[in-house]
């Protein structure tokens, strides 16, 4: 190994990649320098990679312990802290922990003792009196497994409009979405796309996996009727106008084929919004606003002052109100949930990364700046993909004893039921792309994802929540290993379930996985409908997508498709006709080991449009549509509740999954 790939290694960037078990790919050394320069490391010239190469290998050498430690509960303590010298005295200082410890004191290794769950500062000292501290993250052996099997579905919230929703679907609609499937249908859950805060702005980034902040919710989704200052606020002839123009947007969108537009959405509601502002609160609300300004501290503050200087409406005061406000609501959806049965609730979706340009980024210096994260070249993408999303340092993220992270995840699970992680390979290692250069001249950066799936097992641990990771394409072994053991589910979605190490043919249902969250489609593919009819193909031939003839492209499909009709009868399941075919790929679902299984929404009503479109921008209206029927019209959350197709699907999907019955008069509100 020369002295760059020592140097890379110990900084963990990769300079070979294996794409398939047989083929090993050597990283441009401009690529491995370039990333290592964004790490910190001046490595232009040979003198400088070996000077640098010395000192890191000095460094390692010299120190006591390693930056991070990771003790699961039910195991041995960490292997470093067993080789520590006879005699070594541990201390655990004051961080947040649970149980007596979070005092801090001295730690005796030999009583047998385990520290309590939490992140602990641990300073050793030997009788030589060398020292070393190490961040001690201690973790319960698995996340929360919820209880028994559940069925639910899956839904873009902006594409659900109500007949109450300004242009967009809002926290009042999931609420009462939770309240129809958990009582009408027996659901378990709801899983929604991300609802992190846009970066603020005309036009607005419709893509809710490209936040400015995953840390905080965008106010774009708030009822603004459900605050509780809408009743006694002085300007009512002001609000009644706005809501007046709120009813045009969503009358646009629902009879006049226009597409969602978030810009228009927030600037009613944000005029809105300053109207009440500007009422008095009661004692108890204001109470609690301040209570909760405290809990989120310095974090909050920065993402308030910063979406204020963007002159998105109001001082730093203002957007500190709105994330409460936002909080508030997704906390009602939540019990709302709860409250119709559901044993999971809101399942909320964590996206991969940030924008660039947002408050997350823009924040205190974790991210690295000259490059952004992707995916190398593969099968279904030639040219690889740059997601456009700057990634954390993983070096500064140990050094914070991941801090930022496990803030995220405690603000995300203060609403939510359960918490999806997408792209959850992430958390050990992200393909970053040099600025200019092309997607496959990236390379793998390793974060340290023991600690990293500690902190998420333990902040999951704290709420009492399930957690599903989206580990669809690539995956290495031992990280699939990992997260099994953890008690992280998986995600299969069921066109991609074959054998691939036989004979590639579609998996039987005692073949799958239990431990994941199963379903027939996602946002990025194509809805069951169009995938059975072949639409798809059409449309993404139309938009010049496809990279081979259109002829080939209609044969591949059309026997895939057919395979797993095949496999459907075999079974002795109706397909015969689109809406039993559709019916009957979710009865399939329910006869694997599954432990959740997911409706795609627009599934239940014959949608044939995908929500988005990957490998296009302007040419596909991407995260604008609402939920259509069969024909492309436009339906309300009211006309899904009475659409006697959503009814079949969603009814024979809770008997097949053996749940309760609906209550007598069970309804949207």
């Amino acid at each position: 190994m020369d002295d760059l790939a020592r140097l890379a290694a110990l900084h963990g960037v990769a300079t070979t990649y294996q794409p398939a078990e047989d083929v090993t790919v050597r990283v441009p050394e401009a690529t491995v320098a370039a990333v290592l320069r964004q790490l910190g490391v001046d490595c232009d010239g040979p003198e400088a990679v070996r000077r640098h190469l010395a000192e890191a290998e000095r460094e390692a050498s010299h120190r006591l312990l390693p930056p991070v430690l990771v003790w699961w509960a039910g195991a041995r303590p960490p292997a470093e802290l067993a080789a520590l010298p006879p005699g070594t005295r541990i201390r655990l200082e004051g961080e947040e922990a649970e149980g007596d410890a979070a005092a801090g004191g001295v730690w005796d290794r030999g009583a047998g003792r385990v520290p309590p769950f939490g992140v602990h500062r641990l300073v050793a000292e030997t009788p030589e009196g060398r020292t070393g501290d190490a961040t001690l993250i201690v973790a319960p052996e698995r996340a929360p497994a919820g209880g028994g099997r559940v069925h639910g579905v899956l839904v873009q919230l902006y594409s659900l409009l109500s007949e109450r929703s300004w242009g967009m679907g809002d926290l009042g609609d999931l609420a009462a979405l939770a309240r129809w499937a958990g009582r009408a249908h027996g659901a378990g859950f709801v899983q929604v796309n991300p609802l992190h805060a846009a970066v603020p702005g005309a036009p607005t980034d419709p893509s809710p996996y490209r936040p400015s902040s995953r840390r905080f919710p965008d106010p774009v989704h708030l009822r603004i009727e459900d605050v509780p200052e809408y009743a006694d606020c002085p300007d009512q002839e002001a609000l009644g106008e706005l809501a007046g123009q709120g009813a045009e947007l969503r009358r646009e969108v629902l009879e006049k084929g226009a597409l969602i537009d978030r810009d228009a959405v927030w600037e009613l509601k944000r005029r809105a919004l300053e109207l009440l502002y500007a009422a008095p609160r009661t004692p108890e609300r204001e109470a609690d606003y301040h209570r909760f300004c405290a809990e989120q501290g310095a974090a909050l503050d920065r993402h308030a002052a910063w979406c204020a200087g963007r002159g998105s409406g109001g001082g730093a005061d203002f957007h500190r109100w709105l994330v409460w406000l936002t909080d508030t609501q997704l906390a009602a959806a939540q019990r709302a949930a709860r409250e119709a049965g559901m044993p999971v609730g809101i399942v909320h979706d964590l996206a991969v990364g940030v924008h660039p340009h947002g408050s997350d980024a823009e924040g205190p210096s974790l991210y690295a700046k000259g490059v952004s994260v992707g995916a190398p070249p593969d099968a279904f993408n030639a040219r690889g993909q740059d997601w456009g999303l700057p990634p954390w340092r993983p070096d500064r993220l140990a050094a914070t004893g991941y801090e930022p992270f496990r803030a995220l995840l405690r603000g995300v699970f203060r609403y939510a039921g359960a918490l999806r992680i997408d792209h959850v390979m992430g958390l050990f290692r992200l393909w970053w792309i040099p600025e200019g250069a092309p997607p496959a001249d990236g390379t793998y950066v390793s974060y340290d994802g023991e600690a990293m799936l500690a902190i998420l097992v333990l902040e999951a641990h704290r709420a009492g929540a399930p957690v599903i990771g989206e580990d669809l394409g690539t995956v290495e072994p031992r990280v699939r290993e990992a997260l099994t053991r953890r008690g992280v589910l998986g995600t299969s979605v069921l066109w991609f379930e074959r054998d691939w190490a036989g004979d590639g043919q579609p998996l039987s249902p005692g073949a799958w996985r239990a431990d994941c969250l199963a379903t027939a489609t996602t946002h990025d593919l194509p809805p069951t409908a169009a995938k059975l009819a072949g639409g798809h193909v059409e449309l993404r031939d139309r938009l010049g997508l496809l990279t081979r003839p259109v002829a080939e492209e209609r044969a591949q499909d059309a026997a895939d498709t057919a395979q797993w009709l095949d496999v459907l009868e075999g079974l002795g399941l109706d397909t015969k006709g689109e809406e039993a075919a559709v019916r009957a790929l979710y009865g399939f679902l329910l006869r694997t080991p599954a432990r959740m299984v997911g409706v795609w929404l627009p599934d239940a009503v014959g949608d044939r449009r995908p929500q988005n479109l990957p490998g296009t921008w302007d040419q596909y209206p991407n995260w604008r549509l609402p939920l259509a029927d069969s024909a492309g019209r436009p339906l309300t959350l009211e006309a899904l509740a009475a659409s006697p197709r959503a009814n079949a699907l969603l009814s024979a999907v809770r008997e097949g999954a053996g749940a309760r019955t609906a209550p007598p008069g069970a309804r949207l509100v």
